[in-house]
């Protein structure tokens, strides 16, 4: 009986992962650069650095799509690749957080509840790894779908575009927050669950 090969771990998927973690400083000097030097915040929103940190934030999320096609497509999937890909979703989504939170357009106890959720299910995936990995839920990835959606459409210059986007937005960041509570539960049960059903294996 042969032995499935193991994916390499430098592989095309896991280097666009690393890609996406790259690209997050780029985005919040990029939104650092249209706030530096305004005086007023029509321009600080709308300035051509606010463009690019929206055009880096879907490149961003772009090859998240990529390569999570790819490394399923390839047979690619690497437990490295499990656990990159939700830290690099979080640190991308966590930085438009807290940066649009800075520059007072997105209030803060959003950016809160998600930020805990995010960094409470990190904690828990390092702490129950011993007993197995824990990939992303079909929830989990409902959850990131509404967050970078509600973000790109607050980091785009709404304003310009369309006034009434900006409602929009903050309806689907509000929806973003609802569904991470909800699915960082489930997170936190199927932790548990992993954890008994490892123990309950050793133990016969």
């Amino acid at each position: 009986m042969t032995t499935p090969q193991q994916a390499p771990l430098w592989n095309i998927a896991n280097i666009l992962t690393m890609v996406r973690i790259a690209l997050v400083p780029v985005f919040i000097w990029f939104l650092l650069l249209d706030t530096a030097g305004t005086e007023e915040a029509f321009a600080a929103e709308n300035g051509p650095w606010r463009w690019a940190a929206a055009g880096v934030f879907a490149a961003a999320m772009i090859t998240d799509k990529i390569d999570g096609d790819l490394a399923r497509a390839r047979n690619l999937v690497t437990d490295f690749g499990k656990i990159a890909d939700p830290i690099a979703d979080k640190l991308l989504i966590g930085a438009g957080l807290v940066m649009l939170s800075l520059l007072g357009e997105l209030h803060w106890w959003v950016t809160i509840v998600i930020l805990v959720r995010e960094i409470s299910v990190t904690v828990l995936r390092m702490a129950v790894i011993r007993y197995g990995v824990m990939p992303a839920s079909r929830g989990g990835k409902l959850k990131t779908v509404l967050q970078s959606a509600g973000l790109q459409l607050m980091l785009l210059p709404l304003v310009v575009i369309a006034p009434w986007l900006a409602d929009i937005a903050f309806w689907i960041m509000d929806l973003a927050a609802v569904v991470t509570v909800v699915t960082g539960v489930d997170y936190l049960i199927s932790a548990l669950r992993m954890r008994a059903a490892a123990l309950r294996s050793r133990g016969d």
